[in-house]
């Protein structure tokens, strides 16, 4: 997909073709909100009118979509995404299979991310999470937050080779049993659940505690082993 403008500068052009590698690359993964036009501006040493020209274009491409008042969410599917070998595997993947491969690199990936994960991509984490404490009975809306909770965790860990093997985890899990399973689970009592849970996973990454992190993510993950065993 080309995203060249002939009627706009150059610089927007840069901050255009930066995001997009980003969004592409999935640091910015799909369904994730974007740093706000302020963060996006200092960072890439640019006025704010020219992040939003930027963003204007990306929203034209459907690469992104505003919500007033929430910001900038990434909308962008590659073509990968969708492939036919991902979507073999996501159909050959059982909740079990699923399962053990998240407690392959869950505590993994937790720990380094309490290790690695930069100040402002925690405050990101923030801000998700707050949006996910935000949900009352909107399933679709839990599931996609949660998810893009995961996957900021994953990419705080510095280690894009865990983070794409995370997202592939993720993307097969939503294209096969775990997003119909949670739709039939998750009770209102059952969200405020998981939101207290991911709070405590916040707290213990935000305040560097590798032990109680990592012991969490693998309870985390016996809980819903067992909720699955359940329904079974």
């Amino acid at each position: 997909m080309a995203l060249q403008e002939h009627s706009i500068g150059a610089t927007v052009q840069v901050v255009i073709d930066t995001l997009y590698a980003r969004i592409k690359s999935k640091e910015y993964p799909n369904g994730t909100r974007l740093p706000s036009e302020r963060t996006l501006a200092s960072d890439l040493g640019v006025a704010r009118n020219t992040v939003r020209e930027a963003l204007d274009v990306l929203e034209s491409r459907k690469i992104i979509r505003r919500r007033a008042g929430s910001g900038s969410f990434v909308t962008f599917h590659s073509e990968n995404e969708h492939s036919p070998a991902l979507d073999s595997v996501a159909a050959e993947t059982s909740p079990l299979d699923h399962l053990v491969v998240r407690g392959i690199l869950e505590p993994e990936m937790v720990r380094l991310a309490v290790i690695n994960m930069p100040p402002r991509m925690i405050e990101d984490l923030d801000g998700i999470l707050s949006r996910l404490e935000g949900v009352r009975t909107d399933i679709n809306e839990f599931i996609r937050l949660e998810e893009e909770l995961l996957r900021k965790i994953a990419q705080g860990t510095g280690n894009r080779l865990l983070a794409s093997c995370y997202s592939l985890a993720l993307d097969a899990s939503r294209q096969s049993f775990r997003t119909t399973l949670l739709r039939r689970l998750l009770t209102p009592m059952r969200i405020q659940e998981y939101q207290k849970r991911y709070n405590t996973l916040f707290n213990a990454i935000a305040s560097r505690d590798v032990e109680t992190a990592v012991e969490f993510i693998k309870l985390h993950l016996t809980e819903e082993q067992k909720l699955l065993l359940q329904d079974g």
